[in-house]
């Protein structure tokens, strides 16, 4: 009977003090510790590490509506976040937008702090000095996040084909170009000569189909060569007369051990490059260009988008020329003026004295604002 009892005692001891634990720990107050002590509020500034200026275009234009990204926004809660100011200022030639995270700090039961999503507020500018070429975004810290050109004018879009003849894969025409503007100009730059090494290889016909009355040596040149190898070129003898056959060619046999003497082939390499000109009006500049069927005797369709600035627009844009543009098709970029303009004005006498290749065109152009 001892024994019954102290087995009954050990659970009600347990239940015991596990109620004690709790009760202990609701005298000590219930709820989540206060954010502020004693309920004070503060206010402050948060910050963002990332900003992102968009209107559609690489160019703004003056009346069209730009858009502000601030992303990886710090605010020290969910619920402290009050405000986001978009100031913005004219500095010299640039406007620069300097965004304020406004927070306040109470006892609002909030979760952690954390990263609020990006944000994106759409801006109309008013009243920017003619001045301006730029809009930049800075952090708190001034550091440039985001900048996009700012200009006074339009965009005009062109399709069009243009016929590149044939003729442009002959090197020794070159240089050569077509006709008008816009037109592709072919230019050779360089030539590399090249030395191949080749030596015969006797060839033999193991069964004769018929017998010639006389034949000739018939040497069999590789298609391509290799500059670090000695070509092996074999040699047979074919009737001389066209309408004998002298051996199938599966019947051929090749004696690798007797070669001719090492012989020099000379070769050269010639090095071109192709480019896509046009006259511009002053001070556009390229916004956009594709090309497709780019082919030697073919058609090539190409796109391109050029901004025209108005006549208030001091500011000329990045090109090759203020009223020239090139653009490389082995870089696949517009060509730049150099400091002293050398390597540019070099390419335009080029073109212009260009042989303009034949039955060159440009066809069915349509344009579009």
């Amino acid at each position: 009977m001892k024994r019954k009892s102290a087995v009954l005692l050990v659970p009600f001891l347990l239940c015991f003090s596990l109620m004690t634990f709790f009760a202990s720990c609701s005298w000590d107050g219930d709820g989540p510790l206060e954010v502020m002590p004693n309920g004070e509020s503060v206010e402050g500034e948060g910050y963002f590490l990332g900003a992102r200026l968009d209107s559609g275009k690489t160019i703004h234009l003056m009346d069209d509506t730009l858009y502000v990204t601030l992303s990886q926004i710090w605010s020290f809660s969910n619920c402290s976040l009050t405000s986001i100011d978009m100031d913005y200022g004219v500095e010299d030639t640039t406007v620069v937008f300097s965004p304020k995270i406004n927070i306040k700090v109470s006892t609002e039961d909030c979760p952690s702090p954390m990263y609020r999503p990006d944000t994106t507020f759409k801006i109309i500018l008013d009243d920017i000095p003619q001045k301006v070429t730029e809009i930049v975004v800075v952090n708190d810290e001034q550091t440039l996040l985001s900048s996009i050109l700012y200009r006074r004018g339009k965009f005009v879009r062109d399709t069009f084909r243009i016929y590149v003849d044939s003729s442009f894969d002959d090197m020794s025409a070159l240089p050569l170009r077509t006709k008008g503007s816009p037109s592709i100009l072919r230019v050779l730059d360089s030539i590399t000569p090249q030395k191949f090494l080749w030596r015969t290889l006797r060839a033999k016909c193991s069964m004769r189909v018929d017998k010639c009355d006389s034949v000739v040596a018939d040497t069999i040149y590789p298609t391509s060569w290799n500059i670090n190898d000695t070509a092996l070129v074999p040699v047979r003898y074919a009737c001389a007369s066209p309408d004998s056959v002298y051996c199938l060619n599966s019947k051929w046999e090749y004696d690798s051990t007797s070669l001719g003497k090492v012989n020099e082939r000379l070769d050269t390499v010639w090095h071109s490059s192709l480019y896509y000109i046009e006259k511009i009006p002053s001070c556009a500049r390229m916004s956009a260009f594709n090309y497709t069927g780019l082919n030697l005797g073919r058609t090539a369709i190409f796109g391109r988008e050029l901004f025209v600035p108005d006549e208030s627009e001091r500011s000329c844009g990045p090109s090759t020329k203020k009223d020239w543009l090139v653009y490389s098709f082995s870089t696949n970029s517009v060509l730049l003026e150099s400091e002293d303009g050398t390597p540019i004005d070099s390419l335009y006498k080029i073109w212009k004295s260009a042989t303009v290749a034949p039955d060159t065109l440009v066809a069915d152009t349509t344009e579009s604002k």
